[in-house]
């Protein structure tokens, strides 16, 4: 089926995807992204990237892999000085397959990500340096006045011990503080030609702006940001290519196959699909649980998240032959939430509906304001839960017993930790017998649901 509506996005400088019309909001979202952040469609980022280093508006066919189908689109591309416009039309499915070539390099990424970069010599001596943040003008005065010395001479290296002359691979990957910078850095370093190496400095928390930053460095990471803040960004491109080259050898896109091989594939993309959530479960666990989270509270409409919750969800429920039922278009529920963290908690719970729901059957989403709440509840027609188990659901690796479903048991308890986050909670009700109820609650926007009448 052809979209026949234009799909419209907005690019900012470091080409990160700051508002999207859906479908692309999801596919961003299931390719490991988020919004806003770093382009995960790789086609796409590649566009884009080409027409702000040429200055021009380009236009092309772009392909890539959703759930598992191959989904083309013509996009156009429109730089100015701040702002990337993006515009596609004609999304399909199709029989194409991805050009592994739009893939990009880890390099290429890394230098997206980048927020400075130094010419090294062969000693790992400071040749020539490029700083972009604010918060870097301090190094870069020093760097001015300083060229020739050894760069580890200008930072402050977490690693104990880690003093030159090392040999460049020690210094590959290490953390270091800049005087000047409320931030923590990474150094990746790249070897050149003729000998030379490129170090990309790289913040260890890339979705903050300056202006956000934390009033104090932590010089020694949580025990779990190994797993979290630091594998999880090097990790998303490699498993999300795996998966891609897997589903082209699965749907035989690329040539016919014998259905061993093709059989092989799938077993390939799910394992990658399972890792792939796994890591991003354990980001997201290692940031709920930061002395410093807090969500960021807007006025937000319960009743949209729950229909935009079941369009991105859509392919995969009728594949199950599960109908999802979400709010008529003229309902609203308003509620002060973080749209995001919400829609996430939303894709969590219906997820798992989907999961544990036999087909055939119906999946609810349903909303309200009552008084200053407001809430969204997502209910299906499986075997619901018992009253130990309701009292266990939210609780940290918890899976109820289900080995083999590919869940990792902590989407429920993140989901938890975030609906208190922003002010509200998630609870289940003991059901045996007659499906499970989820029921979402946020403070209500008062203002909003007396204006519209509630």
């Amino acid at each position: 089926m052809i979209e026949a509506t234009p799909i419209r996005a907005r690019c900012d400088a470091a080409n990160r995807l700051v508002e999207a019309d859906e479908p692309l909001a999801g596919l961003q979202r299931r390719c490991g992204g988020e919004i806003p952040g770093l382009i995960a469609v790789p086609s796409l980022l590649a566009l884009v990237r080409k027409s702000r280093r040429a200055r021009l508006p380009l236009s092309r066919m772009i392909v890539a892999v959703d759930e598992g189908r191959a989904i083309a689109a013509w996009a156009s591309v429109r730089p100015s000085a701040d702002v990337t416009y993006v515009e596609l039309s004609q999304w399909r499915p199709t029989n194409m397959a991805p050009p592994v070539t739009d893939l990009a390099p880890p390099e290429d990424l890394l230098r997206q990500l980048a927020e400075g970069e130094l010419l090294l010599d062969p000693e790992q001596r400071v040749l020539a340096a490029d700083l972009r943040a604010p918060d870097l003008g301090g190094l870069a005065a020093a760097l001015e006045h300083g060229a020739g010395r050894f760069w580890t001479d200008f930072v402050r290296l977490d690693r104990a011990g880690a003093k030159q002359p090392l040999h460049w691979r020690l210094l590959d990957d290490v953390t270091f503080a800049v005087s000047g910078s409320l931030r923590r850095w990474r150094a990746r370093i790249l070897p050149q030609v003729g000998g030379r190496f490129a170090l990309l400095m790289l913040p260890e928390t890339i979705d903050r702006l300056p202006h956000e930053l934390p009033d104090t460095v932590t010089t020694q990471p949580a025990w779990n940001s190994l797993l979290g803040r630091d594998l999880a960004p090097a990790l998303r491109q490699p498993i999300n290519r795996i998966i891609a080259n897997a589903e082209t050898i699965r749907t035989r896109l690329a040539g016919p196959l014998a259905d061993e091989y093709a059989n092989y594939a799938t077993d390939i993309a799910e394992a990658g699909r399972h890792l792939m959530g796994l890591i991003e479960d354990l980001a997201d666990l290692e940031a709920v649980e930061a002395s410093d989270f807090s969500p960021a509270p807007d006025h937000i409409d319960l009743a949209d998240c729950a229909r935009r919750a079941g369009g991105i969800l859509s392919v995969r429920a009728r594949e199950c032959g599960i109908v999802v039922e979400t709010p008529p278009a003229s309902e609203t529920a308003p509620a002060i939430g973080e749209f995001r963290r919400v829609l996430q908690v939303l894709l969590n719970l219906l997820s798992n509906a989907l999961r544990y729901t036999p087909g055939g059957s119906t999946v609810h989403i349903t909303v309200g304001v009552e008084g200053r709440t407001a809430w969204v509840s997502v209910s299906d027609e499986g075997e619901g839960l018992t009253a130990q188990q309701a009292a266990r659901v939210f609780e940290k690796f918890e899976r109820l017993g289900r080995s083999g479903d590919g869940g990792s048991g902590l989407g429920l308890y993140i989901s938890r930790r975030l609906a208190r986050a922003m002010g509200g909670d998630l609870q289940v009700a003991a059901t045996p017998g007659k499906g499970a109820c989820f029921v979402l609650t946020l403070p209500a926007d008062q203002a909003e649901a007396l204006r519209v009448g509630l």
